[in-house]
């Protein structure tokens, strides 16, 4: 299995990078071989709730679609996704945010996937720091695009 764990700090705040990630439909707008996404069903609250979500990612030759279940709590401002069904053995990935006392906040997240193809697999080993990278900078790019630099 593949996994990683990271923090960067940003000068948003946590609410606000909350909100973007938590924003899954707009995903295909900014994140890179995210090619489409759909959510299944929602029940939702100020508070978080659940959605069930499908989406489309496509790298090079591969193509592949895969469901997940987003479990979204607004108070500690953590996200949580658990994978449902699609080319994968396992896929996890976990959000936290945390305002800073200076400002901005600090994001931390972890991921953890295999799968069920080994060549898949095998690919995805080889390009994860680099597509985890562009990733990451696609959700603090986003963030600049929505909330016009530091609050």
């Amino acid at each position: 299995m593949t996994s990683r764990t990271t923090s960067a700090d940003v000068p948003y705040s946590a609410a606000q990078m909350y909100d973007l990630v938590a924003d899954v439909e707009r995903y295909p707008e900014f994140l890179p071989w995210c090619i489409a996404l759909r959510v299944l069903n929602r029940d939702l609250s100020e508070a978080g709730g659940k959605l069930r979500a499908e989406m489309i990612v496509s790298y090079k030759v591969f193509r592949e679609r895969f469901k997940s279940g987003v479990a979204l709590n607004a108070a500690d401002k953590m996200i949580d996704v658990i994978y449902i069904d699609g080319p994968f053995r396992r896929l996890h990935n976990q959000w936290r945010f945390e305002d800073k006392p200076d400002g901005g906040s600090t994001i931390h997240f972890f991921i953890a996937f295999e799968f069920r193809n080994i060549l898949l697999q095998s690919t995805a080993r080889v390009v994860f720091e680099k597509a985890f990278a562009r990733m990451s900078e696609a959700f603090v790019a986003r963030a600049d695009d929505l909330y016009g630099g530091a609050q």
